[in-house]
């Protein structure tokens, strides 16, 4: 998205929209991610359609014991039950610089290229993607495979483009991703491009 690209307002208009419909392109800077918890505002995008209607926050207590959960299944041989939908990350903690492990969804896997792609669904305040940030060096388990691998971050452009083409080859899938991240997409290409410049996503890709 280019510096004039009008950013749109928290009613559905883009800024300096007059009453007659009319948009007028203007350097406007974008609405901050970070909004609090519970907000609705608008996302920078062409349309003024996608929402924010509430980003999740990491979870603690009861919800992050039953996140962890999965982590057992690979612990006793059994992850190849999840499939390839799912992962065991393997990385270092920043702070401690000890071993950590997370079972997260793999949003897409590259047969070519072989890299797994992921979304921090907590956004950038997730304790796995602020590890990688350290330490992008790290191990996954896929079923029954381990692979060494090397984490690289998707710019926003990269992002949105994936949440663009991720949408089209599966729109319900993409809208239910969106969804839970905390995004109201309608389902059309602009939405899910806005939506994907604010999802924070990482291919993890395999070291030879």
């Amino acid at each position: 998205m280019g510096p004039l690209d009008p950013y749109c307002s928290r009613d559905g208009r883009a800024h300096n929209e007059p009453p007659n419909g009319r948009a007028e392109r203007a350097n406007v800077p974008p609405v901050a991610s970070d909004a609090p918890s519970g907000t609705v505002t608008r996302l920078p995008c062409k349309t003024g359609r996608v929402k924010v209607t509430q980003r999740p926050d990491p979870p603690t207590g009861f919800r992050r014991a039953f996140f962890r959960a999965p982590i057992y299944l690979y612990r006793c041989h059994l992850g190849f039950l999840l499939g390839g939908r799912f992962l065991l990350l393997e990385h270092v903690g920043r702070k401690t610089g000890a071993r950590r492990q997370v079972v997260l969804e793999v949003v897409n896997h590259d047969d070519v290229a072989d890299g797994y792609v992921l979304a921090a669904g907590f956004g950038p305040k997730s304790d796995w993607y602020r590890n990688l940030r350290a330490q992008p060096n790290a191990t996954i388990q896929v079923g029954r495979r381990r692979l060494s691998v090397t984490a690289e971050f998707l710019d926003a452009d990269t992002g949105a483009d994936f949440m663009a083409h991720y949408g089209a080859e599966h729109p319900k899938l993409g809208t239910r991703l969106a969804g839970v991240m905390g995004f109201d997409v309608d389902g059309s290409a602009s939405d899910f491009r806005a939506a994907g410049r604010e999802i924070r996503f990482v291919r993890l890709r395999s070291r030879v």
